[in-house]
């Protein structure tokens, strides 16, 4: 389906439609377009075109899926809501509900306020996964309009083109895929990997065509072998050869390190018979006839894909040493393979192709329920992304039950990929038979069992190591429920011991004027007062002052000083929050000249931390506790930092690093070696610095001194 030409009329869309739909509604596709035509008058595309042309196009490659008329209908429509001033009551009134619902379900965020770009498109897109769960249709017209604009990018500003590219491919084409529609995968790949690399997928494209004849001949020649065994067999089946495209050729370069000319699996022979059981039989004929590569064989018949693929694939080594893929399947598997979910949006029955969207997307439909109480949207589209990755492992339940996990994959996504309560409650795992860790990564093929206890509870630690989303999710919930109800319960007990100290009515507490008093820190309930104090946002004494007599009255309570400026505390500006503690965070000594970040700890203040430090991975923390930080203009003031440095063994380097460290005006507050048994020796240097810079100096200074082999900074305890 790649490359098919679009046709440039009404009238020829209509032809199309309905030599595959002879009972489609015509007409319907008629007045969308008419409609279409006058609300797009006087715009142009980029490249001067009248606009009408977009979404014919649109409606155009729907008809290639052939998909039904209200579908090709809301393509003709689907930028009159976003881009004239048509509304959806309006196409609701003209064309009905199911028309409307597609149309209103494309059209994009260009009304809300949104502070950044990158939130912006993570809001579009959260709508648009939203919009897909409720109807697969919004989907796949959303892809028909992003491969028109694709076909057409090059009209667009170089940063632009690069922008929809990339996006295309970390999310539509692996949603694509997701979804079974092989060809459009493949294409969406090509294009952006055309614009973000121009010139290797050139210069790729050239070895690729250049060796196009000797491949073509190559393939000929496997195919008339394959279909002279065929026929001896008595095995019906058609042979076809390709050339890998593009973009898969490339991603197989880079995950193996190789230049093009050591890629010696670029072509594959697809093999289309009738029935599962003639699909094994040819793949045993194949094995007869040329020496299978160990490892490369893979049961997609026996085990399907979660978009439903099934394929028998195997490589071997062919004639002239050359390494083959070949994929074994039925016409029915064909057809799912290339359309994937779009095989079952046909005209005749509605039911089957929802039914079977069910099977497509419940994965998705779970994900949105996930994350229902998600309101960052840039979270909810991490997790999208993290679910639409290919690269899959199938293990088995000890009663040989198939299930379906991301690669590196552990017993405890696992776990909740069975049950959330049996993920929350895992205490160990048996895999094959034997006892492993909860991070074990796990294999092809394995058998898991999950052992449980019922004093088991989920750890912050787990997210470190889990890959699936559910599990991610249901992890995040549970530590996120279990530390705001430790940091209410804290806070609760933090005021109610200021209210005793200062001698206040303890009922307080309870009352309406606590909440009114800090208001300004968005604070609404109780227990919004009780777990901002118990994370440390504020202190027991803010949330009492205003009941204080006057001589024993704190600095009043104010998220900004009335100048605006935030505060400065030795060295860091806190934005936005006064009167709290702080600490340099020691897992890794972020120094000046670094960006940081500020984490709320609960009854410790803030953390200060690098931004790249590990400890504040989104996907381990509670981004709510994360404040704005930076340095302050205090430029006298020096920090510790620890330098680790090997050398070889020998007098006088000791002395020697010392005398370079004192050059930079570093003080060096403490000293711990030790020799190591290969004659090298290892250098723990404790010193006092202003800045990164001056760091990075001594650094560089220190690996030149003769006898040094290597100088580092150590950002740990």
């Amino acid at each position: 389906m790649t490359g098919t030409k679009e046709v440039s009329t009404i009238n020829g869309l209509i032809d199309k439609v309905f030599q595959f739909n002879p009972e489609a509604d015509l007409d319907v596709l008629r007045r969308a377009y008419a409609y279409s035509c006058e609300a797009h008058l006087k715009q142009k595309r980029k490249g001067g075109e009248p606009f009408i042309e977009h979404p014919l196009a649109v409606a155009n490659i729907l008809s290639d899926m052939r998909l039904d008329s209200n579908t090709i209908a809301a393509g003709l429509l689907h930028d009159t809501v976003e881009d004239t001033g048509t509304t959806v009551e309006e196409v609701r009134d003209l064309f009905g509900d199911d028309i409307a619902f597609l149309v209103e379900g494309l059209t994009k965020l260009s009304k809300m306020e949104l502070k950044k770009k990158e939130e912006a498109q993570a809001e579009n897109f959260r709508k648009m996964f939203l919009a897909m769960a409720e109807n697969i249709r919004v989907m796949l017209i959303k892809f028909a309009d992003r491969l028109h604009n694709m076909r057409t990018l090059e009209h667009l500003p170089e940063d632009r083109r690069t922008s929809i590219a990339q996006e295309t491919l970390e999310i539509y084409a692996p949603l694509a895929n997701r979804l079974g529609i092989g060809w459009l995968k493949t294409e969406f790949e090509d294009l952006s990997f055309m614009y973000l690399m121009p010139d290797t997928f050139r210069e790729l494209k050239r070895k690729v065509t250049k060796k196009g004849k000797e491949q073509k001949e190559y393939l000929d020649e496997i195919a008339k072998i394959v279909e002279a065994h065929l026929k001896e067999a008595g095995i019906p089946g058609r042979v076809i050869g390709r050339v890998k495209h593009l973009y898969g050729i490339f991603s197989k370069m880079q995950k193996q390190k190789i230049p093009f000319e050591l890629v010696y699996d670029v072509i594959a022979i697809r093999i289309i018979t009738d029935t599962k059981k003639n699909c094994y039989m040819i793949m045993g004929l194949i094995h007869s006839l040329w020496t299978p590569v160990p490892g490369r064989f893979k049961d997609f018949i026996g085990a399907p894909k979660s978009n439903l693929y099934q394929s028998l694939h195997t490589t071997v080594i062919g004639p002239r040493g050359e390494k083959i893929e070949f994929q074994i399947r039925t016409e029915d598997m064909n057809k799912i393979a290339e359309e994937g979910i779009a095989a079952h949006w046909k005209y005749k029955d509605s039911r089957l192709s929802k039914r079977r969207d069910e099977e497509y997307i419940s994965w998705l439909r779970e994900l949105v329920r996930m994350q229902k109480d998600t309101l960052d949207a840039r979270e909810f589209l991490e997790a999208v992304k993290g679910d639409i990755l290919p690269d899959v492992v199938y293990v088995f339940t000890p009663e040989g039950d198939i299930i379906e996990l991301p690669q590196g994959s552990t017993p405890v996504d696992f776990a909740y990929s069975i049950h959330t309560e049996i993920g929350n409650h895992c205490s160990g795992a048996k895999v094959n038979g034997k006892i492993v860790q909860l991070r074990h990564r796990l294999e092809n093929g394995d058998s898991v069992e999950i052992l449980t206890s019922p004093i088991q509870k989920p750890s912050r630690d787990w997210l470190k190591f889990v890959k699936s989303q559910k599990a991610k999710a249901r992890i995040r919930h549970w530590v996120k429920t279990d530390e705001r109800k430790k940091s209410l319960e804290l806070g609760k007990e933090l005021i109610e011991k200021a209210l005793k100290k200062y001698g206040l009515n303890k009922d307080l507490i309870k009352s309406k004027e606590i909440v009114e008093a800090v208001s300004q820190f968005k604070i609404k309930t109780h227990d919004d007062l009780f777990i901002a104090v118990g994370y440390g946002r504020i202190s027991p004494l803010q949330a009492i002052n205003k009941f204080l007599p006057e001589p024993e009255k704190a600095e009043p309570v104010s998220k900004k000083k009335e100048t605006g400026k935030p505060k400065h505390v030795s060295g860091i500006t806190v934005k936005g929050i006064d009167n709290i503690m702080f600490n340099r965070a020691k897992c890794c000594y972020p120094l000046p000249g670094e960006k940081v970040a500020g984490f709320v700890t609960r009854g410790r203040g803030v953390s200060i931390h690098s931004v790249d430090c590990a400890t504040l991975d989104v996907n381990t923390i509670d981004a709510d506790r994360l404040v704005d930080v930076e340095w302050s203009g205090d430029k006298e003031k020096t920090y510790p930092v620890k330098v680790l440095v090997y050398t070889i063994d020998k007098p006088g380097v000791l002395a020697e690093m010392s005398a370079v460290i004192s050059s930079e005006n570093v003080n060096l507050s403490h000293i711990d070696a030790s020799a190591t048994s290969d004659k090298k020796a290892r250098f723990n240097f404790t010193m006092e610095v202003k800045d990164v810079a001056q760091l990075n100096s001594v650094i560089k200074k220190l690996s030149h001194v003769s006898g040094v082999i290597e100088a580092m900074r150590v950002k740990s305890r």
